[in-house]
């Protein structure tokens, strides 16, 4: 696989003395999380300041790994370094225009057997994951709730729209960016385990479960609002209800505690 350096950040990585994999490998940087030592290797991930040439300076996100692989039907044996998954799904997620992280640097090397990765991404200026959003989500202006849901409910759309499905679609992955009159704008991250589905019905549950867990502080009418606005309807039609009902029952079947998240109407049916 050859290294993808972004054309803009070229002249940047130069004036940091960043011009080959080892001088990104070697570069010191706090640890933004901790490297998790698992899957036969490690991982972690450091936010870095570089210095811009025209004065001032740029945050990114170095993300570097060892041995850290995955394993699939086509590499069953010694498996991928999972970056090479995360950074495909990107570039994917990019070219069809759903709102993502943006790379800028990516190379895999094997020195002496091992298997290293490395990934950059520009840093979520101005954002903040919904995870944070929904601690003070009472506090929230009612417009600024609902503008945040629809927007989240459209970004959902859209990943299903395309027939992946993102399958870690938890609010600590969906970021969210307020501007003016309550827009807002989002950016999905964590791809490595996004993957291609035929089937609707298993693609939607899959991501709503995550994303409508009891850690997400939304209340039954604002949780059918998203599914409504996810939907692009306006009223709920016999078919609307009857989606809603069977996504629901998915999700008791794992966690029959949540009743109440979804109403018992739909628990029941």
């Amino acid at each position: 696989m050859n290294d993808y350096i972004a054309a803009p950040w070229q002249r940047i990585f130069e004036f940091n003395g960043l011009r080959s994999f080892d001088d990104f490998w070697r570069r010191e940087a706090e640890w933004f999380e901790e490297p998790n030592q698992r899957r036969g290797g490690w991982s972690g991930v450091a936010r870095c300041e570089l210095k811009h040439p025209d004065g001032g300076t740029v945050r990114v996100f170095l993300k570097r790994q060892e041995n850290h692989v995955t394993r699939t039907w086509v590499h069953p044996f010694r498996g991928l370094p999972t970056f090479i998954r995360e950074f495909d799904s990107i570039m994917r997620y990019r070219r069809r225009g759903i709102p993502t992280l943006t790379p800028i640097y990516f190379s895999v090397r094997c020195p002496g057997g091992d298997r290293r990765a490395i990934l950059m991404t520009e840093e979520l200026t101005g954002f903040r994951s919904l995870e944070d959003f929904s601690r003070e989500w009472k506090t929230l202006s009612a417009a600024t709730r609902v503008s945040m849901a629809r927007a989240v409910a459209r970004l959902l759309r859209q990943i299903h729209s395309q027939r992946l499905s993102h399958n870690c679609f938890y609010p600590k992955h969906v970021f969210l960016r307020i501007g003016a009159n309550n827009e807002i704008e989002t950016r999905i991250i964590d791809l490595e385990k996004t993957k291609w589905r035929l089937f609707g019905l298993d693609r939607d549950f899959r991501d709503m479960r995550r994303l409508n867990g009891p850690g997400l502080p939304w209340s039954r009418a604002e949780r059918l609002r998203f599914f409504k606005e996810y939907l692009g309807v306006t009223k709920l039609t016999p078919a609307v209800k009857e989606k809603w009902r069977r996504i629901a029952r998915r999700h008791f079947e794992k966690h029959p505690a949540d009743a109440a998240l979804f109403g018992k109407t739909a628990a029941a049916n």
